[in-house]
């Protein structure tokens, strides 16, 4: 058997043996370009440096095992970029020299200068959102313990982890604690909104530049996106992210998504892309609660090195519940506020620096509830503080009770009267 003959056998092989992905972007364009006189070394040409380092760490192994069984003898395999001036091919068991495997053809190729093996990403981690920065509650306990049990184990436990929830609830926070312990461990790692995604893709195709992006997205030890719901809807995106996900997932790497939503609630997102999503683990963060939201308050605070005292933290807590954002921003508001003018920091003070956050309810009366249940049922006051039974009387006047004993001071005796 000719070595040309061996090479295409071998590729024959191996792209039964791997996903359509990972041959096509690792293998498809391999060329044979010498062999030794005893047809025991194979060297083989890549488009990129990239490729070759990748094919000589991560699938030489596979390659040669796979080269040595079609040629029944033990076969070493080398990767090299272009096409390097080739020594003449040998046939052993011929009368007359094999003709020499003629060197392919230089062609003019981009080549894809090899990403960062510390975070291939425009985007650059938040120093501050590291899990020792962040503050675990009942809201968040389960997404905490899954993100840092990845982080500890990439691509071997929850891949992969999908972590939603509403906004500013901790979700990116997480994401970059995990980039950080990975990077901390010499991981390779990229991390990019989905929206960079979109942009990286649509800018590869558009400048015919489809092996850097796809080189960029499946070489990492830990791919994380952040806001993955904005990929619904666009068909080429998710087209790329499927193939993406199985090529890293097929190598045991890591991949880490979060979203404000569930995927089955994402109406627009490919069955094949949600089926996957929930594939490892699903991690809800919920909105926190009265004790962690004074602890965050507490880490915000001690992070400024400000002291402030526990019943303006329990204030601020207490009025402000949406999301983790807002409450900083309110510590930030009293804070600016005892700085520009002088006062310290006390409940007086938070109530008129965050008094946009407190618009407390006028105090409403049994009159009003009747008033107003009086005119939305359009039934008069009268027939409905009479004795009249009729239905249309009966439900008014149970609604208006519920409302005064809800919204009122009023004790069941004085709703009686």
């Amino acid at each position: 058997m000719s070595p040309e003959v061996a090479w295409k056998a071998t590729l024959g092989e191996l792209e039964l043996q791997m996903t359509k992905a990972v041959f096509n972007t690792w293998l498809k364009g391999a060329e044979l370009v010498a062999v030794d006189q005893n047809q025991s070394k194979y060297t083989v040409s890549v488009q990129t440096a990239y490729a070759r380092d990748f094919l000589q760490n991560r699938l030489q192994d596979t390659v040669k095992r796979t080269l040595s069984s079609v040629t029944n003898v033990a076969t070493d395999v080398e990767f090299v970029v272009g096409a390097p001036q080739p020594e003449p091919v040998m046939a052993t068991a011929a009368p007359s020299p094999a003709p020499p495997v003629r060197p392919a053809p230089r062609r003019h190729r981009t080549v894809v200068k090899p990403p960062s093996r510390q975070l291939m990403s425009d985007s650059t981690f938040n120093t501050r959102y590291t899990f020792a920065t962040f503050v675990v509650g009942h809201n968040n306990r389960l997404a905490h313990a899954a993100a840092l049990a990845v982080a500890e184990a990439p691509g071997q436990t929850y891949n992969p982890l999908f972590i939603y929830g509403g906004v500013g609830l901790g979700k990116t926070h997480l994401l970059q604690a995990v980039g950080h312990k990975s990077l901390q461990a010499g991981l390779s790692v990229c991390y990019v909104s989905s929206e960079t995604f979109t942009n990286d893709l649509i800018q590869s195709i558009r400048k015919q530049k489809t092996a850097e992006f796809r080189a960029k997205y499946r070489s990492p030890d830990v791919l994380l996106i952040d806001d993955i719901q904005f990929i619904a809807g666009k068909e080429s995106t998710q087209e790329e992210l499927f193939h993406t996900f199985n090529d890293l997932h097929s190598r045991g790497k890591q991949v880490i998504l979060s979203s404000d939503r569930q995927p089955r609630a994402m109406v627009t997102l490919e069955d094949r892309l949600r089926s996957r999503f929930e594939w490892g683990l699903m991690a809800d963060i919920q909105l926190p609660d009265q004790e962690t939201r004074v602890a965050i308050l507490q880490s915000k605070a001690e992070e400024k090195n400000v002291t402030v005292p526990r019943g303006v933290l329990n204030l601020i807590a207490h009025h402000v519940r949406s999301n983790i954002r807002e409450l900083e921003g309110a510590l930030n508001k009293v804070l600016a506020y005892s700085q520009l003018t002088g006062a310290p920091i006390s409940t007086d003070m938070v109530n008129m620096a965050l008094a946009d956050y407190m618009r407390l309810p006028e105090k409403v009366t049994v009159q009003q509830v009747i008033n107003e249940v009086s005119r939305y049922y359009s039934v008069t006051e009268d027939k409905m503080t009479g004795r009249g039974r009729s239905r249309s009387i009966v439900y008014p006047r149970q609604i208006a009770m519920y409302l005064c004993r809800t919204e009122t001071d009023a004790s069941f005796p004085q709703i009686g009267q």
